[in-house]
């Protein structure tokens, strides 16, 4: 059975604007586990004091600042400087994921050349957090909708970094919305993939709402999931079309009859 982990920038907002309260809303939904996005605004203390209340674990949190790593004039030193921040907010809530991005992709230089740039980076990052215990996820994005221009758009491609990185602390983050927006063959992706999948985000196609709102076959896309090995968390990275906890009902129900 996979842990799911509501994200709580987008859903229990009906609990109030504090991230804290959201959190204690997430477990009185029955979830032991939710992800957020990046500390900035949120009261570390208070979220730290919600989670360690409610015994929910803080699956996944993003790099900041949100890098345009491909865009001149090139300066890489923020990512790095905000690495040993995110490092510390996750060691402090207990958070093993930092997710990062690819940024925006450089009309005038080959593409090969940037996914290239992008494996020296990266492994600069994971070097730089060395023995933190904290591993780093990196997400393709739809450009379809989402994420116009976005440079890495693929999974494939984001397996490519992964492997060129060659490091037990970086995978890849598979959503699979982004994935099936792309028009992505699910389950061959994650055989691909294979153990580099390190966390995994879903929303429902199309609309980017909770599982149930959209086209999706979630129980076809489980079942994928699970053939594949995946047995980590799973973020419910989605904009509810009603109230959150009616939302996650679905898909609750999907993954405890497994």
């Amino acid at each position: 059975m996979f842990q799911l982990a509501p994200n709580i920038d987008l859903l229990f907002s009906e609990a109030g604007e504090s991230a804290a309260d959201r959190v204690r809303a997430a477990a009185a939904a029955g979830f032991d586990a939710i992800e957020m996005w990046g500390p900035t605004g949120k009261d570390i203390p208070a979220l730290k004091a919600a989670l360690e209340e409610t015994g929910v674990q803080l699956t996944a949190q993003l790099a900041e600042p949100r890098m345009q790593f491909m865009i001149p004039p090139k300066n890489h030193e923020p990512f790095y400087e905000g690495l040993d921040a995110g490092v510390k907010v996750a060691q402090e809530l207990g958070c093993p994921r930092i997710v990062v991005g690819s940024g925006t992709g450089f009309g005038g230089r080959k593409r090969q050349d940037q996914l290239d740039e992008l494996i020296e980076i990266f492994t600069k990052g994971i070097n730089h957090i060395q023995g933190s215990g904290i591993t780093l996820v990196l997400e393709p994005v739809n450009i379809r909708v989402d994420h116009p221009g976005a440079l890495l758009d693929r999974t494939s491609e984001a397996v490519y970094i992964a492997r060129g990185v060659d490091s037990p602390d970086f995978g890849i983050l598979y959503d699979l919305y982004h994935s099936t927006v792309e028009g992505e063959d699910v389950a061959a992706e994650l055989a691909n993939a294979g153990s580099l999948v390190k966390y995994v985000q879903i929303a429902d196609a199309p609309g980017r709402g909770e599982p149930g709102s959209g086209s999706i076959d979630w129980s076809a896309r489980l079942n994928d999931l699970k053939a594949s090995g995946y047995a980590g968390p799973v973020g419910l990275e989605y904009y509810p079309t009603i109230e959150s906890a009616k939302s996650v009902r679905r898909i609750q129900e999907l993954v405890a009859s497994r």
